[in-house]
């Protein structure tokens, strides 16, 4: 692969395969569906999603317990998280290449992030954006790190590696036909469900 930006270098590198074993485990699943279970809550039938930057596949581990019909999807710019990978979901449902490459030949009743726009380097985010619109016919899941105003801080000693932003006030405000349905906020030190603080955000295509 060849890569435009140095986040995309970044998650193919050593770091991220540190990344893969520290995201491994029956707390993390847990977790994931209970944040899942209430960001869905108020949607309808979900015959397809794809998630963008799905690494090893936890989220949709999750996923697939609260909607197990559903037919899953997946871009993953890792490859050894991919191997992983094809053990949650079909190989032929999932690419293997970087957000800023993939082009969506479908249309999807759920396309989400979790924790993956705050590792998009920020001149590239309104075409991520576009893919995120344009492949979706019914719902949209943003799961980042919230901050009214764009902010890089440091990424476990890196810079340039993470940026929090209100990712989806840009989606809201740039698209007329979508509108918000929900949102919330996990907290890190939630007794029972914890999550590295993400704020979630459910917005409809009309």
């Amino acid at each position: 692969m060849t890569f435009k930006t140095e986040q995309e270098e970044f998650w193919v590198g050593d770091f991220a395969k540190g990344y893969i074993e520290r995201n491994k485990s029956s707390n993390l699943l847990a977790s994931n569906i209970n944040l899942f279970t209430h960001a869905l809550s108020k949607c309808d039938s979900i015959n397809s999603c794809i998630e963008l930057g799905s690494n090893i596949g936890m989220n949709l581990m999750a996923l697939k317990t609260i909607i197990p019909k559903t037919t899953f999807s997946a871009v993953e710019i890792n490859e050894s998280a991919v191997s992983e990978l094809k053990k949650v979901i079909d190989a032929e449902n999932i690419y293997n290449e970087s957000i800023l490459d993939w082009k969506a030949n479908r249309k999807y009743d759920l396309v989400f992030t979790k924790g993956v726009l705050i590792h998009i380097n920020p001149d590239h985010l309104t075409s991520v954006y576009e893919k995120i619109y344009n492949s979706t016919n019914k719902y949209i899941l943003i799961c980042e790190y919230y901050n009214p105003s764009p902010q890089m801080i440091l990424y476990r000693g890196e810079e340039n590696k993470l940026f929090k932003r209100d990712f989806a006030g840009d989606i809201l405000r740039k698209y007329e036909d979508v509108s918000l349905i929900d949102y919330g906020f996990i907290y890190r030190n939630d007794n029972l469900f914890p999550l590295d603080d993400i704020s979630w955000f459910l917005i409809k295509k009309n």
